[in-house]
C-alpha cells in the first residue's frame, strides 16, 4: 500500500515521503496514529500544499530567531549586588535573575534556555549561554557591580 508519511517515522521515513508498506502496517498502525494517510492524488496535493507552508512558516521563523540572536549578542546586563571582601558576593547571581533581566528588556527567554558555565559569585564580568532551540544560540554579557 502506498501512504504519505504526515510526521516523522524512526526507520520508516521523513514528514512527506511516499512510500509502500504492507497493508495491514498501514491500516492497523500508521494511519489510526495519523503518523500517514493513503496516497491519493487529493492527499499528495493537500500534503504538497502543506509542506510548502510549513517551509515558509519556518524561515520566517529562522529569520526571527537570527535577529533576537544578534541583539542578544549585544544586550549588556548589570547587576548591583552586596559584596564582601575581595569582592566576593553574598550569594550568587542565578538563571532566574538573569532570565527576569532579560524579559524585563523586552525579550521572551525562559530560565531554562539560560546555561551559566560558571557560578557569577564575584564581581567583574561574565558571559551567559541563551539556548533558543533549533541550533540557535547567544551570549549575554553581565556585570556585577557591588553596592
Amino acid at each position: 500500500m502506498k501512504i504519505i508519511l504526515t510526521v516523522d517515522v524512526e526507520n520508516l521515513g521523513k514528514a512527506g515521503e511516499i512510500i509502500t508498506v504492507k497493508d495491514g502496517y498501514a491500516r492497523n498502525y500508521l494511519v489510526p496514529r495519523k503518523f500517514a494517510e493513503a496516497a491519493t492524488r487529493k492527499n499528495i496535493a493537500a500534503i504538497a500544499t502543506q509542506m510548502e507552508l510549513n517551509n515558509v512558516r519556518e524561515a520566517k521563523k529562522r529569520a526571527n530567531m537570527e535577529a533576537l540572536v544578534g541583539r542578544l549578542n549585544k544586550l549588556t546586563l548589570k547587576f548591583t549586588l552586596k559584596a564582601g571582601e575581595e569582592g566576593k558576593l553574598f550569594g550568587t547571581v542565578t538563571t532566574p535573575m538573569i532570565a527576569d533581566a532579560i524579559v524585563a528588556k523586552g525579550y521572551p527567554i525562559d530560565k531554562k534556555e539560560i546555561e551559566v558555565p560558571e557560578a557569577i559569585n564575584h564581581l567583574g564580568s561574565y558571559f551567559v549561554n541563551v539556548k533558543l532551540g533549533h541550533g540557535f544560540g547567544a551570549r549575554v554579557k553581565i556585570k556585577v557591580e557591588a553596592e
